[in-house]
């Protein structure tokens, strides 16, 4: 999931409450390689996210793997403020989990387990760079500040810095256009196409072609839809050109509920 969480950085008052529950599809070149679901909850006072997902398809057979992740954090005058990350993958091969502590806008602690071989070509990741960002999940919600329009081009024109536990590195959004999605099940409304560029600052190794694919690519697009009775927005899809063909994550499923706020009990 992309990032593009620097707009709702500032307080905004009080944060509408909703849930999304989703699927998604993930395919290369038009086929099947991967399914996931995606939950969020967001509270008067805290919002928690988690995602589940695994390789699906001819892929599978090949390279079978899984990965979950969550993020919790609370609602400061507004504002969603990340507390804690936590990400696995399991592969044929070996399992990995990567867990983020963040307090004051920026990384506390962080661990790889197990922990990775040093590579004496990776760009270290200093003190610096674990300030002013955000985990990959809390960073891919975007928070729309004011009480006017959601759906508007402004929402996509934004950036904001993630680190991964690995990979320290910027997302700038920039607005493309505006159209009409439509779920299997659930959302069927309009959606803001946005433009994504990506910038590696650290914790990445110069001479991987990946690296420097994505960071050249000037095609990718990330397409934002609400969350009932809230002003976040969040991937409906995701595209990625691949000299394989077009990499896509879409969601199958989009059910987005708006929940009543709490009301404090009196005697």
């Amino acid at each position: 999931m992309c990032a593009a969480a620097g707009l709702w950085l500032v307080p905004q008052g009080v944060l509408a409450q909703g849930r999304l529950d989703a699927q998604y599809e993930a395919t290369l070149a038009g086929i099947p390689v991967g399914k996931g679901t995606w939950t969020i909850e967001i509270g008067d006072d805290m919002f928690a996210a988690t995602a589940q997902g695994g390789t699906a398809g001819l892929l599978k057979a090949f390279s079978g793997g899984s990965g979950s992740g969550a993020s919790v954090g609370r609602i400061v005058n507004g504002a969603m403020v990340p507390n804690a990350y936590t990400a696995t993958t399991t592969t044929q091969k070996k399992s990995e989990t990567i867990r983020i502590s963040l307090a004051n806008g920026g990384v506390k602690e962080f661990s790889i387990d197990p922990a990775p071989p040093v590579d004496p070509d990776r760009v270290v990741v200093t003190e610096a760079h674990r300030k002013g960002v955000l985990d990959p999940m809390t960073g891919s919600m975007v928070r729309v500040p004011g009480n006017g329009e959601v759906m508007t081009p402004d929402a996509c024109r934004t950036g904001t810095g993630i680190f991964d536990g690995r990979m320290r590195y910027d997302l700038k959004l920039d607005y493309k256009r505006m159209e009409t999605v439509k779920a299997e099940r659930g959302y069927h409304g309009p959606a803001i196409v946005c433009a994504i560029y990506f910038t590696p600052l650290a914790g990445y190794i110069p001479d991987r072609p990946v690296i420097k694919y994505l960071a050249a690519e000037r095609k990718m697009e990330v397409t934002l839809v609400p969350i009932t009775g809230t002003r976040v927005l969040v991937p409906f899809r995701m595209t990625i050109p691949t000299p394989l063909g077009l990499a896509m994550l879409e969601a199958t499923s989009f059910v987005s509920t708006a929940t009543p706020p709490r009301v404090a009990k009196t005697n």
